[in-house]
């Protein structure tokens, strides 16, 4: 007798167990597109967590994230993006660069989408303003263009007067073409002489440097890109091969080895974006939600870096720095 009512026990609870699961709320599901490599996951994963436990998520607890990482090749985004798309995503944060931004936006006029980019979101059509986006795209922009002068600047204090400036940029990438575009004009203003090369491979950027040897270039102005973020470490190696003074977007760039960076933190963009996508999966609107601009710029020099390449930095360029790598 107690065996069959046991069996009945097990019965009733094999019937009950699907209709209980049925009954828990679904987690919403983070799309998370990323030009960048998955080997940077730990220079952008805090900024961005950090943001949606602000928001009051935790991945894992009650917010799931599916990342997918384009590893500098941006041809791949729009498949990425597709992906996402397809497994119906709450929100898409399209993280660190223009391109990803751009995939997402062709993918769905539907899902909202949250993108933390260094350049100006309203020339290539992300949003309609800076204020009312409107659509289904807001986010954060560590702007950029502001500041490609000054690294102009910077770039002129290491060199003698008349020496050779180059920038090297990434053609498929909107914000790096228009950096060029800023330093043709600025230099062309002061009557410097600046060449502009370009490269999205790793053989391109061989084939860069090889043309700084033949061209005499005396300093380097590294655009503010993902792919070149990500592939930080070889630039720094060349840098340091040619002993050739090189100035970037991102302080990871310098802490990496590089002389020195200028421009806004990009964790912060990540910071800010995560927090948007949190407060749109609790049911704002991204049509409302102003896009952020970075308003502080950070000067950081690797002076460690500048003795090992045997460059004398100007003290009143050591002066102006916010923070000097010893």
């Amino acid at each position: 007798m107690r065996r069959r009512e046991f069996i009945r026990l097990l019965g009733g609870a094999a019937t009950a167990w699907p209709i209980v699961a049925r009954a828990q709320p679904a987690m919403p599901v983070i799309g998370f597109l990323s030009s960048l490599a998955h080997t940077d996951l730990g220079l952008v994963i805090p900024g961005f967590h950090e943001g949606l436990n602000g928001a009051g998520f935790v991945e894992g607890r009650n917010i799931a994230i599916e990342y997918r990482w384009a590893e500098g090749d941006y041809r791949r985004l729009p498949a990425l993006a597709g992906d996402l798309v397809n497994r119906k995503v709450t929100v898409i944060a399209a993280i660190s660069g223009t391109p990803s931004a751009l995939a997402a936006k062709a993918a769905t006029a539907t899902i909202p989408i949250v993108f933390a980019i260094g350049g100006d979101p309203v020339a290539p059509g992300l949003v309609a303003s800076l204020n009312r986006p409107g659509g289904n795209v807001t986010g954060a922009s560590f702007y950029t263009s502001p500041v490609v002068t000054k690294r102009l600047d910077l770039a002129r204090e290491l060199v003698p007067e008349g020496s050779m400036i180059a920038t090297l940029i990434n053609p498929t990438n909107p914000p790096s073409v228009e950096e060029s575009k800023s330093l043709q004009a600025a230099a062309a203003a002061l009557g410097q002489r600046l060449l502009i090369l370009q490269a999205n491979t790793l053989e391109q950027v061989e084939d860069a440097f090889t043309t700084i040897k033949q061209q005499q270039v005396r300093a380097l102005i590294v655009s503010s890109d993902p792919f070149f973020f990500s592939e930080r470490v070889k630039l720094v190696v060349l840098m340091a091969r040619d002993a050739l003074p090189t100035i970037f977007a991102d302080r990871e760039q310098a802490e990496a080895g590089g002389l020195m960076s200028y421009g806004a933190s990009r964790s912060d963009a990540y910071r800010q974006a995560g927090n948007y996508v949190g407060r749109i999966v609790k049911g704002e609107n991204p049509a409302e939600l102003p896009v952020i601009l970075a308003t502080k710029f950070h000067l950081l020099v690797n002076l460690k870096t500048a003795r090992s390449l045997t460059i004398d930095l100007p003290p009143t360029l050591l002066a102006r720095a916010d923070e000097v790598i010893e």
